[in-house]
C-alpha cells in the first residue's frame, strides 16, 4: 500500500513521540518541500528545532507562521503560534496587531466573500524521505528552518476575510486582552478533550488537525457521529445550558485547539453584550441542525419540507420553575426541547427528565385526552412549540408518525389509547 502524507505525519509522530527528533524533523522537512502549502509542517518543524536546541529560529519561524496565518485568511493557526510566542515569554503586539486589523468586528477587511487556501489533501502519495536525510542534524536543521521560512509559494494575500465566530464579534480595542484570556491546547493522538457526562466549564476551536466525536447509539453502544476540522467550535452546549457534556471529543494524531473558558466568556461578555447574544444564536443554529438529522420527528421529510415544518413551530423561552403542562389539564400542542431540561411529575412524584432534542405533550393530543403528567422546567429551557390543531393534521397525513408517537409512549412506560401518556 503506497504511503500517504496522512501515513508520514503519523509515522512522524511516532519518530518523535520515540525520542527520534531529527528523523521527525526529516520528514517534515521532505513533506513540506512536496506540499508547500502545508501549514502544518512549518509548525512541526519550529516545535522540533525548539527541541533540538535551535531556540532563535524556532521562534523566528513560530512568528513567521503566526503572521502569515493571520494575513492569509486562518485566524485560529495564527492564534496556535501567538500563544506559543506568548509562552516563551516573547512579544505578540504584531502578530495580535494582525488579527484585529483582519478580523475584528467592524474591519473593512471583513466580507461575506473570501478565497481561502484549499486543505492540504493527507491522502496524496508521497515517497519515505531519503535515508540519509537526518545524518547531518546542522545541515539539516537549517535547511528545515530556510525551507519553512520560504513563503513565496503565497503570490498574494487575499483582500478580504471571513468572519470567525466569537473572534469577529470583538472590538479592536478590546482583541489583544480576549487573546491573552485564552488557553492553547496540544493534543496529542487519542487523547481527550472532555468526555461524556463531564461538566462544561469552556468550550473550543479546532486550530488545526482532526477530531472525533463519540457519543452513544440508543443501544448505549460508543459510536462516532462526527469529524472536527479547523475551524470547527464545539462544547459551548454544555457551557451555555450548564449541562453535563452529551459526547467525547478526542484528538486524531496531533490537535491544537483554542480554549475559551468560562470566566474568559464571562469577562469578555460583560465587555460586548452583543457576543454573549452570537454565542446563544449559534448554540440555537447547532441544535435545531442537529435535531432535524436526528429527531425521528423530521426524518419523513425532505429538507424543503424540514424547513416548512420548522416555521409552523414557536420559540418559546421558559424561566426555570416554570410549569409547562398541568396534570390533568387539556392538552395544548407538541414542545420540543431546543436548549435544557424539564422535570415530567405525576401526583407529585417525579417520573423522568427531559432534555435537549425530547419531545412531550404528544399524547393527550392523539387521544383527545386530558393531560396525565405535570411538565415543569429544571433550567431556563427554550422550547419549540406546534399547536394542537396542526399537530393532528400532521399525523393524520402521516400514520408513521402516529406510531412513532405510540412507540415512544411504550417506551416510557404509559399504555397506547389508556388515556394515559409518557411526558404531557
Amino acid at each position: 500500500m503506497p504511503l500517504t502524507l496522512r501515513g508520514l505525519k503519523a509515522e512522524a509522530r511516532n519518530l518523535a513521540g520515540g525520542g527520534q527528533v531529527p528523523a521527525a524533523l526529516a520528514a517534515h522537512d521532505w513533506m513540506l518541500a512536496a506540499n508547500p502549502l502545508d501549514g502544518d509542517s512549518r509548525r512541526k518543524i519550529a516545535d522540533l528545532l525548539w527541541q533540538l536546541g535551535a531556540r532563535d529560529g524556532a521562534l523566528q519561524l513560530y512568528r513567521s507562521c503566526a503572521l502569515h496565518d493571520a494575513r492569509s485568511g486562518h485566524l485560529l493557526p495564527a492564534l496556535i503560534g501567538c500563544k506559543i510566542l506568548e509562552s516563551l515569554g516573547q512579544p505578540t503586539g504584531d502578530v495580535v496587531g494582525e488579527m484585529a486589523r483582519n478580523y475584528a468586528h467592524g474591519s473593512p477587511a471583513l466580507g461575506k466573500f473570501a478565497a481561502r487556501q484549499a486543505p492540504v489533501d493527507l491522502d496524496a502519495p508521497i515517497g519515505p524521505p531519503p535515508a540519509s536525510a537526518a545524518a547531518d542534524v546542522g545541515k539539516l536543521m537549517n535547511r528545515a528552518l530556510a525551507r519553512a521560512l520560504d513563503l513565496s509559494v503565497f503570490v498574494q494575500y487575499p483582500q478580504q476575510y471571513l468572519a470567525v465566530p466569537f473572534f469577529s464579534e470583538l472590538p479592536p480595542g478590546l482583541f489583544a486582552a480576549a487573546v491573552r484570556a485564552l488557553r492553547l491546547v496540544r493534543a496529542v493522538d487519542g487523547q481527550a478533550i472532555f468526555r461524556e457526562g463531564q461538566p462544561g466549564d469552556a468550550f473550543y476551536f479546532v486550530a488545526a488537525g482532526e477530531l472525533r466525536v463519540v457519543g452513544r447509539d440508543p443501544r448505549g453502544q460508543p459510536v462516532e457521529w462526527a469529524r472536527l476540522h479547523e475551524g470547527a467550535l464545539f462544547g459551548e452546549l454544555a457551557l451555555l445550558t450548564a449541562e453535563p457534556r452529551t459526547a467525547t471529543v478526542q484528538a486524531v494524531g496531533d490537535a491544537d485547539l483554542i480554549e475559551v473558558g468560562r470566566a474568559a466568556v464571562g469577562e469578555l461578555v460583560a465587555a460586548v453584550p452583543a457576543l454573549g447574544e452570537r454565542l446563544e444564536r449559534f448554540a440555537r443554529e447547532r441544535l435545531l441542525k442537529n435535531l432535524l438529522a436526528t429527531s425521528p420527528l423530521f426524518k419523513p421529510f425532505d429538507h424543503q419540507q424540514q424547513m416548512d415544518l420548522i416555521r409552523r413551530f414557536e420559540g418559546v423561552d421558559v424561566a426555570a420553575g416554570t410549569t409547562v403542562i398541568e396534570e390533568g389539564a387539556a392538552g395544548q400542542g407538541l414542545f420540543v426541547i431546543l436548549m435544557g431540561n424539564v422535570e415530567v411529575s405525576r401526583g407529585g412524584r417525579p417520573l423522568a427528565r427531559l432534555r435537549a432534542g425530547e419531545l412531550f405533550g404528544e399524547m393527550s393530543l392523539l387521544h383527545d385526552g386530558p393531560t396525565t403528567a405535570t411538565v415543569r422546567t429544571l433550567t431556563p429551557t427554550s422550547l419549540l412549540y406546534l399547536g394542537g390543531d396542526y399537530f393532528r393534521r400532521l399525523v393524520a397525513a402521516l400514520p408513521g408518525l402516529r406510531k412513532y408517537f405510540e412507540a415512544l409512549a411504550r417506551a416510557r412506560g404509559a399504555a397506547p389509547f389508556a388515556g394515559a401518556e409518557g411526558a404531557s
